[in-house]
């Protein structure tokens, strides 16, 4: 049996949450740009969700950019797919498997546009979702006469040109306008490119002026690890026990944060399914999610990767599933990058419980999360999301971050690499880890004469845009770690610290 419409009646309500028939039946409030898993698995679960609650009562209409694939594998399950969560959430083992029904339905750019276009005469249709990638929201020079326009700008240029002209350019008639693509700024960035396209189409100046002030174009952030599909005997064995097949069953984990910027009442009302999860927020700046996602996940990922490796982790469940690495990541985030996180928008309480929140993550059971992977431009990571930190925990306390030196120690001690060619390569314990990094050649240079390479590497402005030496205390310290990391080992070094520091 295949999940559908028709078999939702035969399917184990008890099991898995199932939509309601008049769920099935809401119109279309949303036009969505995409078809991926983060789409489906964070912006589209909201809706569900909302639905569920009887709170947005309006579904997805999703624009898929090319004929291949996709479209066909939804209309066979009538757009219906199932959203398995599993992890961590508040320290407790989550799964739970949903029917997610917010789609009506998936169409074809390049085989469907005219009714693609005919969607812009329905009044309920009041929200545009993307997620196009990161080279979705780039400048073009489409035609919006075009069958469809090559590019996303292009085509939501035209579909809100269709829009201004069946509703003859009322106020009401704009659209709150919200993508989810990882660029900073996403928002104010496809505003200035629609703009600029608008022009390059000979556009009216009333679409212009409709366009700037009827459509209000929010900035966002995302963060939800998506994996996609479930390995395949994990996905045979649930398919087991709920009694059906679904080619389009996707994996999440608990947490989920879709922070929305804005002080628009209107976009708060369009935006109604933000009221049914805890993991919404629109507010009028979104500084502060960014702050401390950069910070405490994207950080801590980057200031352990290291550490990890050289104490024999492969993946990052592994590595939490050890007390010891465990306390150490959780004690960084709380002792040293929480009060440095600290300021007017964060506060300390806030940062430590999104800490919490990144030990659940970290910890997953069900994500393969490769610490290899992490180290991929390790050094340019380090200096955008760990060296401004060190400044503000000097600011604060005048000592050295202990934690965050032993993490730098250990990035020193891994960057110890072989040249072959244009190839570099780490290795620990026997094992070799390709290295892509643009400052590798550097270190590799440093690492000639040992009894210099920390000074060198912590004064390197090319690597830091700062002398790291002038730190107090902070080179004896590092130094001093990386002695006992090439001595002890980076796993005896860790139960060391912690069990000194504890006495």
């Amino acid at each position: 049996m295949i999940l559908s419409k028709e078999n939702l009646k035969n399917i184990d309500g008890e099991k898995v949450a199932t939509p309601s028939p008049e769920i099935l039946e809401w119109p279309e409030k949303v036009i969505q740009f995409g078809t991926g898993v983060l789409l489906r698995g964070l912006p589209d679960y909201f809706i569900d969700k909302a639905n569920r609650k009887g709170i947005f009562n309006g579904r997805i209409l999703v624009v898929k950019s090319t004929a291949k694939g996709g479209a066909d594998e939804f209309s066979k399950q009538d757009n219906l797919y199932t959203l398995c969560v599993k992890g961590i959430e508040d320290g407790v083992n989550v799964e739970e498997n949903i029917i997610n029904s917010s789609i009506s339905r998936v169409l074809a750019a390049s085989n469907d546009w005219a009714e693609i276009l005919k969607a812009a005469h329905q009044p309920e249709m009041q929200i545009v979702i993307s997620n196009t990638t990161e080279v979705g929201i780039v400048k073009s020079e489409d035609l919006i006469t075009d069958q469809p326009p090559q590019s996303y700008p292009g085509k939501l240029l035209a579909f809100l040109h269709e829009r201004f002209t069946a509703f003859n350019g009322s106020a009401s008639s704009g659209m709150v306008i919200v993508p989810t693509e990882l660029i900073s700024d996403n928002a104010d960035k496809l505003k200035q490119i629609l703009l600029d396209l608008a022009i390059h189409n000979n556009l009216s100046w009333d679409f212009q002026q409709w366009l700037k002030t009827a459509n209000q174009f929010c900035k966002t952030l995302v963060d939800r690890i998506v994996p996609g599909k479930l390995p395949a005997e994990a996905q045979k064995e649930i398919e087991t026990e709920l009694g059906y097949s679904d080619d389009l069953m996707i994996m999440a984990e608990p947490f989920r944060l879709w922070a929305i910027e804005s002080s628009n009442e209107r976009v708060a009302e369009i935006l109604s399914f933000a009221k049914a999860d805890k993991g919404i927020f629109i507010v009028p700046s979104i500084d502060k999610f960014k702050e401390l996602k950069l910070r405490l996940l994207n950080g801590t990922h980057t200031i352990s990767c290291g550490l990890a490796i050289l104490a024999g982790f492969n993946t990052v469940k592994e590595a939490m599933a050890d007390e010891e690495f465990a306390n150490h990541v959780l004690k960084l985030m709380k002792d040293e990058i929480a009060p440095a996180v600290e300021n007017a928008d964060i506060t300390y309480d806030e940062a430590v419980n999104f800490a919490k929140s990144v030990i659940d993550r970290f910890s997953n059971p069900f994500l393969d999360h490769q610490w290899q992977a992490i180290t991929l431009n390790y050094t340019s990571k380090m200096q955008m999301r760990n060296i401004p930190l060190i400044r503000r925990y000097y600011a604060l306390n005048n000592e050295v971050p202990q934690l965050t030196a032993f993490g730098f120690a250990a990035y020193i001690v891994f960057m110890n690499v072989n040249k072959d060619g244009e190839t570099y390569t780490a290795n620990v314990q026997g094992k070799s880890y390709p290295i892509q990094d643009e400052f590798a050649e550097i270190l590799f240079n440093y690492w000639k004469n040992p009894a210099t390479v920390v000074e060198n590497t912590l004064g390197d402005r090319r690597l830091w845009d700062k002398n790291l030496n002038n730190y107090p205390g902070f080179t004896a310290a590092v130094k001093s770690y990386v002695e006992l990391i090439q001595n002890k080992g980076a796993k005896e070094t860790l139960s060391n610290l912690h069990s000194e520091r504890t006495i």
